[in-house]
Protein backbone atom coordinates (compact mmCIF):
# COMPACT_ATOMS: atom_id res chain seq x y z
CA UNK A 1 0.00 0.00 0.00
CA UNK A 2 2.87 2.38 0.78
CA UNK A 3 4.37 2.26 -2.79
CA UNK A 4 0.91 3.01 -4.16
CA UNK A 5 0.54 6.09 -1.91
CA UNK A 6 4.02 7.28 -2.89
CA UNK A 7 3.09 6.93 -6.58
CA UNK A 8 -0.14 8.89 -5.96
CA UNK A 9 1.82 11.67 -4.21
CA UNK A 10 4.36 11.87 -7.06
CA UNK A 11 1.55 11.97 -9.63
CA UNK A 12 -0.16 14.69 -7.60
CA UNK A 13 3.01 16.77 -7.52
CA UNK A 14 3.51 16.37 -11.27
CA UNK A 15 -0.10 17.41 -11.96
CA UNK A 16 0.17 20.39 -9.60
CA UNK A 17 3.40 21.50 -11.29
CA UNK A 18 1.76 21.28 -14.72
CA UNK A 19 -1.25 23.32 -13.55
CA UNK A 20 0.95 25.99 -11.97
CA UNK A 21 3.01 26.17 -15.16
CA UNK A 22 -0.09 26.40 -17.36
CA UNK A 23 -1.71 29.04 -15.16
CA UNK A 24 1.49 31.13 -15.28
CA UNK A 25 1.54 30.86 -19.06
CA UNK A 26 -2.18 31.70 -19.29
CA UNK A 27 -1.43 35.05 -17.62
CA UNK A 28 0.97 36.09 -20.37
CA UNK A 29 -0.57 38.85 -22.43
CA UNK A 30 0.35 41.47 -24.97
CA UNK A 31 -0.23 45.08 -23.85
CA UNK A 32 -1.30 46.66 -27.18
CA UNK A 33 -1.30 50.26 -25.87
CA UNK A 34 2.42 49.95 -25.06
CA UNK A 35 3.37 47.94 -28.16
CA UNK A 36 4.09 48.81 -31.78
CA UNK A 37 4.82 47.12 -35.10
CA UNK A 38 6.37 49.31 -37.79
CA UNK A 39 7.52 48.66 -41.35
CA UNK A 40 10.09 50.62 -43.35
CA UNK A 41 10.48 50.49 -47.13
CA UNK A 42 11.98 52.72 -49.79
CA UNK A 43 9.86 54.42 -52.41
CA UNK A 44 11.93 55.90 -55.22
CA UNK A 45 14.96 55.74 -52.91
CA UNK A 46 13.27 57.56 -50.01
CA UNK A 47 12.57 55.74 -46.74
CA UNK A 48 8.89 55.49 -45.90
CA UNK A 49 7.75 54.26 -42.49
CA UNK A 50 4.35 52.94 -41.55
CA UNK A 51 2.84 50.91 -38.78
CA UNK A 52 -0.06 48.63 -37.91
CA UNK A 53 -2.65 49.89 -35.44
CA UNK A 54 -4.27 46.52 -34.58
CA UNK A 55 -2.53 43.27 -33.68
CA UNK A 56 -2.68 40.51 -31.08
CA UNK A 57 -0.55 37.68 -29.75
CA UNK A 58 -1.01 34.35 -28.00
CA UNK A 59 2.09 33.67 -25.93
CA UNK A 60 3.28 30.71 -23.89
CA UNK A 61 6.89 31.72 -23.27
CA UNK A 62 9.19 30.22 -20.66
CA UNK A 63 12.54 32.07 -20.60
CA UNK A 64 14.06 29.22 -18.54
CA UNK A 65 12.98 26.65 -21.17
CA UNK A 66 12.58 28.65 -24.39
CA UNK A 67 12.47 25.49 -26.52
CA UNK A 68 9.03 24.73 -25.00
CA UNK A 69 7.65 28.17 -25.92
CA UNK A 70 4.91 28.87 -28.47
CA UNK A 71 4.21 32.26 -29.98
CA UNK A 72 1.41 33.15 -32.38
CA UNK A 73 0.78 36.59 -33.77
CA UNK A 74 -1.98 38.12 -35.88
CA UNK A 75 -2.08 41.54 -37.53
CA UNK A 76 -5.15 43.28 -38.91
CA UNK A 77 -3.70 44.35 -42.29
CA UNK A 78 -6.48 46.91 -42.84
CA UNK A 79 -4.98 48.81 -39.89
CA UNK A 80 -1.77 49.57 -41.84
CA UNK A 81 -1.02 53.26 -42.04
CA UNK A 82 1.62 55.40 -43.71
CA UNK A 83 0.20 58.56 -42.14
CA UNK A 84 -1.52 59.96 -45.23
CA UNK A 85 -5.20 59.40 -46.10
CA UNK A 86 -4.40 58.73 -49.79
CA UNK A 87 -1.81 56.02 -49.04
CA UNK A 88 -3.89 54.54 -46.24
CA UNK A 89 -6.83 54.13 -48.64
CA UNK A 90 -4.58 52.19 -51.06
CA UNK A 91 -2.96 49.74 -48.61
CA UNK A 92 -6.06 47.52 -48.04
CA UNK A 93 -6.63 47.12 -51.81
CA UNK A 94 -5.98 43.82 -53.61
CA UNK A 95 -2.63 44.86 -55.13
CA UNK A 96 -1.18 45.63 -51.68
CA UNK A 97 -2.56 43.72 -48.64
CA UNK A 98 -5.90 42.56 -50.13
CA UNK A 99 -7.59 43.01 -46.74
CA UNK A 100 -10.99 41.91 -48.08
CA UNK A 101 -9.71 38.42 -48.95
CA UNK A 102 -6.85 38.15 -46.41
CA UNK A 103 -7.84 40.30 -43.39
CA UNK A 104 -4.97 39.09 -41.23
CA UNK A 105 -1.28 38.42 -41.56
CA UNK A 106 -0.04 35.83 -39.08
CA UNK A 107 3.10 34.38 -37.56
CA UNK A 108 3.38 30.98 -35.85
CA UNK A 109 6.60 29.96 -34.12
CA UNK A 110 8.15 26.59 -34.91
CA UNK A 111 11.10 26.89 -32.50
CA UNK A 112 12.52 29.26 -29.90
CA UNK A 113 16.19 29.27 -29.02
CA UNK A 114 17.77 31.05 -26.06
CA UNK A 115 21.08 32.77 -26.70
CA UNK A 116 22.68 34.91 -23.97
CA UNK A 117 22.00 38.21 -22.24
CA UNK A 118 18.25 38.27 -22.91
CA UNK A 119 18.63 37.39 -26.60
CA UNK A 120 16.46 34.79 -28.30
CA UNK A 121 15.91 33.52 -31.86
CA UNK A 122 12.38 32.68 -32.90
CA UNK A 123 11.89 30.65 -36.07
CA UNK A 124 8.47 30.37 -37.59
CA UNK A 125 6.09 30.78 -40.48
CA UNK A 126 4.93 34.20 -41.65
CA UNK A 127 1.70 34.21 -43.65
CA UNK A 128 0.74 37.30 -45.66
CA UNK A 129 -1.94 37.15 -48.38
CA UNK A 130 -1.88 33.34 -48.21
CA UNK A 131 1.86 33.23 -48.96
CA UNK A 132 3.82 31.43 -46.25
CA UNK A 133 7.56 31.85 -45.72
CA UNK A 134 9.93 30.62 -43.01
CA UNK A 135 11.60 33.49 -41.15
CA UNK A 136 14.03 33.87 -38.26
CA UNK A 137 13.41 36.71 -35.82
CA UNK A 138 16.04 37.93 -33.35
CA UNK A 139 14.42 39.15 -30.12
CA UNK A 140 15.86 41.00 -27.12
CA UNK A 141 13.99 40.91 -23.81
CA UNK A 142 14.32 43.66 -21.20
CA UNK A 143 12.37 44.40 -18.03
CA UNK A 144 10.37 47.60 -17.64
CA UNK A 145 8.63 47.54 -14.28
CA UNK A 146 6.28 44.55 -14.24
CA UNK A 147 6.35 44.25 -18.05
CA UNK A 148 8.80 42.42 -20.26
CA UNK A 149 9.65 44.32 -23.44
CA UNK A 150 10.46 42.29 -26.56
CA UNK A 151 12.23 44.26 -29.30
CA UNK A 152 13.66 43.28 -32.63
CA UNK A 153 13.73 43.75 -36.38
CA UNK A 154 13.83 41.52 -39.44
CA UNK A 155 13.56 41.95 -43.19
CA UNK A 156 11.21 40.41 -45.73
CA UNK A 157 10.93 40.55 -49.50
CA UNK A 158 7.53 42.10 -50.20
CA UNK A 159 7.20 40.45 -53.60
CA UNK A 160 7.51 36.99 -52.00
CA UNK A 161 4.22 37.83 -50.27
CA UNK A 162 2.70 39.57 -53.34
CA UNK A 163 2.60 42.95 -51.58
CA UNK A 164 2.51 45.50 -54.39
CA UNK A 165 1.45 43.64 -57.51
CA UNK A 166 1.11 44.63 -61.17
CA UNK A 167 2.74 48.02 -61.81
CA UNK A 168 3.91 48.14 -58.18
CA UNK A 169 6.06 45.03 -58.68
CA UNK A 170 8.68 47.36 -60.20
CA UNK A 171 11.38 47.52 -57.51
CA UNK A 172 12.76 50.80 -58.89
CA UNK A 173 9.54 52.41 -57.65
CA UNK A 174 9.12 50.52 -54.36
CA UNK A 175 12.06 48.46 -53.08
CA UNK A 176 11.56 44.74 -52.54
CA UNK A 177 13.20 44.82 -49.08
CA UNK A 178 10.96 45.79 -46.18
CA UNK A 179 12.22 46.01 -42.63
CA UNK A 180 9.78 45.11 -39.86
CA UNK A 181 10.52 46.56 -36.42
CA UNK A 182 8.66 45.78 -33.23
CA UNK A 183 8.43 46.67 -29.57
CA UNK A 184 6.04 44.43 -27.66
CA UNK A 185 5.09 44.93 -24.03
CA UNK A 186 4.21 41.62 -22.35
CA UNK A 187 2.84 40.76 -18.93
CA UNK A 188 3.37 37.52 -17.06
CA UNK A 189 6.73 36.54 -18.55
CA UNK A 190 9.02 35.05 -15.91
CA UNK A 191 12.54 36.23 -15.17
CA UNK A 192 15.18 35.19 -17.66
Amino acid sequence: MRPFLSAVRVAGLVIATVFVSLSAQAEQKLVPSQSEIAFVSKQMGVSVEGHFKKFDAQIAFDPAKPELSKIAFSIDVASATLGSPESDAELPKAIWFNAAKFPQASFQSTSVKGLSGGLFEIAGKLNIKGNVREILIPVRLTQSGSNTIATGAFSIKRLAFKIGENEWADTSMVADDVQVKFKLALTGVGKY
